[in-house]
């Protein structure tokens, strides 16, 4: 899904489009603003105010080239218009992902901790045997969650280890990279240019929607989306001392990142 871009050059501000303008760029079609030498000191305080007046837009200040980078998000009508694909998206999302995990622990012999998955399979984290094979399907194990690639269809999904047994949590990022690579959902009845930022659109005005809710995770300060309309899952914060050990926990020391 690839978009035009209207270019601009400018030598002063009074070029720039104004905020009307901006607003009714559609969103087939991105505008790249380029600072001249004359302006170039004001282009990151004209980027910082153009993110607090456009609301549904992405706007990337470069930090390297001169220029501004803006393109207009999904918007909400779209969203509530689209709000059952979503929902079905999520469901989807959320059945594919414990069919893959599940099976995965089959092939390699191992029993999925329920209260923390995670704790489960961080030993391939830990011994360099973060990526592998699972029938037609490439894994790959990171941070919190483990990729799945598709090696026939390309289809790409990315099951989450730190919510006890649901895996259904909606990563802006991930969720759209799905749906964005399942053929059964293509053509897509609506566009999705931004993964991320688009992604975080759809799930806040799913929130909004009723369709999605927030749920915590294992871990402290940390929580997912999910589709509400499931079979719920208790999910377990982590406590180490329940598990025999004696001294104060240090999660990020634990999964091996020092700060």
């Amino acid at each position: 899904m690839k978009r035009t871009t209207e270019i601009i050059t400018i030598d002063s501000i009074d070029k720039i489009p104004s905020l009307e303008e901006i607003r009714k760029i559609p969103r087939t079609q991105t505008l790249k603003i380029i600072f001249q030498n004359s302006v170039q000191s004001q282009r990151e305080s004209i980027g910082e105010n153009l993110k607090k007046e456009l609301q549904g837009f992405q706007i990337g200040i470069h930090h390297l080239n001169p220029e501004i980078n803006i393109a207009k998000l999904i918007t909400d009508q779209e969203i509530e218009e689209h709000q059952l694909f979503f929902e079905n998206c999520a469901k989807d999302y959320r059945e594919l992902g414990k069919k893959l995990i599940f099976g995965l622990a089959e092939q390699l012999k191992v029993t999925i901790d329920s209260d923390c998955p995670w704790i489960t399979f961080n030993q391939y984290l830990r011994n360099n045997k973060q990526t592998g094979k699972f029938k037609e399907w490439r894994y790959f194990f990171h941070g919190f969650h483990c990729g799945f690639e598709n090696k026939e269809t390309g289809q790409m999904i990315e099951v989450p280890l730190v919510f006890s047994l649901e895996f259904g949590d909606l990563d802006p990022y991930f969720f759209t990279n799905f749906i964005k690579s399942t053929s059964d959902y293509k053509p897509l009845s609506v566009k999705i240019y931004e993964d991320h930022a688009d992604g975080k659109q759809i799930n806040d005005k799913m929130l909004s929607l009723g369709k999605f809710e927030r749920i915590n995770s294992n871990f402290g300060n940390h929580f997912g989306i999910v589709v509400r309309d499931r079979e719920k899952v208790e999910i377990k914060e982590y406590k180490p001392e329940e598990s025999g050990k004696k001294r104060k926990f240090n999660f990020w020391k634990f999964i091996g990142i020092k700060i």
